[in-house]
């Protein structure tokens, strides 16, 4: 069983990647409706 720092931990890693992934996402539409 993993102790409530570590699932913290990994929940705020996880949620960094997805707003980074979203952010990209974002990006890359933004470019492509530009031209």
């Amino acid at each position: 069983m993993i102790s409530i720092a570590n699932a913290l931990h990994l929940m705020l890693s996880f949620g960094m990647f997805i707003v980074t992934f979203i952010g990209v996402v974002v990006a890359i539409i933004n470019l492509n409706n530009k031209k």
